[in-house]
């Protein structure tokens, strides 16, 4: 028996980075791209590398561009610490698993670093896979608490639990992240939204201006530890930021919607450089009358749009930039609320 399990990009509509500070957000899958993850059974347990774990280049100037786009490393360790994760949840909860091995590998065609939750679409469709060859069942807050930690705790991957949560339920998601909820019950509280509701969606990336997530939530983390008046005032601006675009979605007030993601991005635009390249990236969708705003820590923007020829006039100024405009197919919602 093959086993195949799929997990898709994650879009951060509105209220990121506030997920890892007690905040609320807003976040959806679109399924133009993918995580999959293929495993069966085999006599010895094997984790097959993927393209992004090769290690033969044309050139040296080859090898530069793989780490300069691809990072030091692939997929391999996520699966790993996956596997191991797992099998730790198996021993805490008392669940026996059988002794059969299996070969699981994986292929993404997720845009690397630059916002989308690549990373962790791995990790989600890998546990996906575990589950279904064990036959265990985790619930979605689980899920998600469980990819997380492979990410923090295995890896030492600074992140926080909205693109894992968007994930494991799939479709749109209101995530409310309250101190009390997260720190006795280690999650937050969960609705999915009705995708319907969403207006017209653009994303756009360029994956070098991508930047690494640790180093944006490295230093917000300590700024907001030691009491940054800046940064906490801002985590607050962003929790309300999103509990207004949610009554905006609910009461179809399209048109408040724009200014309200122009927001989420220019506060965060006054706690750090974000960039002159993702600057670029910011004004130049907004010249065409696009609002816009981070996908997540840069190199991707996601914004709504009027109509066709405002779409179209997004793609003839971006693409000489060299940078790709897609309208997000919106994932379906898959996981129960709590």
């Amino acid at each position: 028996m093959i086993i195949r399990k799929q997990a898709h990009p994650r879009a951060a509509l509105v209220g990121n980075p506030s997920d890892g500070y007690f905040g609320k957000t807003i976040a959806f899958t679109f399924t133009n791209f993918q995580a999959e993850v293929v495993l069966y059974e085999t006599p010895k347990l094997e984790i097959r590398p993927s393209e992004r774990d090769h290690s033969k280049f044309d050139s040296i100037a080859g090898l530069v561009e793989d780490v300069h786009l691809f990072g030091y490393y692939g997929g391999v360790r996520l699966l790993k610490a996956a596997v191991k994760r797992f099998f730790d949840y198996a021993r805490r909860n008392d669940i026996e698993l059988h002794k059969r091995n299996f070969t699981v590998h994986y292929h993404s065609s997720i845009p690397h670093l630059v916002g989308l939750a690549g990373s962790s679409a791995i990790i989600t469709a890998g546990m996906r896979a575990l589950m279904e060859f064990y036959e265990v069942t985790i619930p979605n807050p689980e899920l998600a608490g469980m990819v997380l930690a492979v990410e923090t705790e295995e890896l030492n991957i600074s992140a926080g639990l909205q693109d894992r949560v968007a994930q494991a339920y799939e479709g749109l998601v209101y995530m409310d992240f309250d101190r009390d909820r997260m720190e006795h019950e280690g999650r937050g509280r969960y609705e999915s939204l009705d995708p319907d509701l969403l207006p017209r969606l653009y994303i756009a990336f360029r994956a070098d201006l991508s930047q690494c997530s640790e180093i944006v939530h490295n230093d917000l983390r300590f700024r907001f530890d030691r009491g940054d008046e800046d940064v906490r005032e801002a985590m607050l601006f962003w929790a309300q930021l999103t509990d207004r675009v949610r009554d905006a979605l609910a009461a179809g007030r399209f048109d408040d919607l724009g200014g309200l993601l122009d927001a989420n991005y220019d506060r965060r635009a006054t706690l750090y450089d974000v960039g002159d390249g993702n600057r670029e990236l910011v004004a130049t969708a907004r010249a065409t009358g696009a609002s816009a705003k981070f996908t997540g820590s840069g190199g991707a923007i996601i914004g709504t749009y009027a109509d066709d020829s405002m779409y179209t006039e997004l793609e003839k100024r971006f693409r000489p930039k060299g940078v790709r405009v897609i309208r997000p197919a919106i994932g379906k919602p898959g996981g129960e609320q709590t």
